[in-house]
């Protein structure tokens, strides 16, 4: 291996890559449409996490269905919740309030 092969493969393992959406991958009415970073609370009881635990998304995807796995506060990871599971809070919630005040 090269010192520029090295170089390279050690530039793109320090930062956490991003998928670009789908054109067409749009939320439905009732869906959030979150991205990774943004910090969520349990509104339901999940294995492992308690009811109203916050987290963070750290994978967001989906193409007819938008989905989301959370790293909550107590450590544990959760994959394939939506809506009914999460709920957007703080710097989030304010986003995406926000955008919908701009749709209507």
């Amino acid at each position: 291996m090269t010192m520029a092969t090295t170089a390279n493969a050690n530039e793109s393992s320090s930062a956490p890559q991003g998928w670009k959406p789908h054109a067409l991958a749009n939320p439905h009415a009732n869906q959030i449409d979150l991205s990774m970073g943004d910090t969520v609370r349990s509104t339901v009881e999940l294995t492992g996490v308690p009811v109203g635990c916050e987290g963070k998304v750290i994978l967001a995807n989906g193409f007819n269905w938008l989905r989301y796995r959370v790293r909550f506060s107590n450590g544990v990871e959760v994959g394939d919740l939506d809506q009914r599971n999460i709920e957007p809070i703080g710097k989030t919630a304010k986003r995406l309030a926000k955008i919908a005040k701009r749709a209507k």
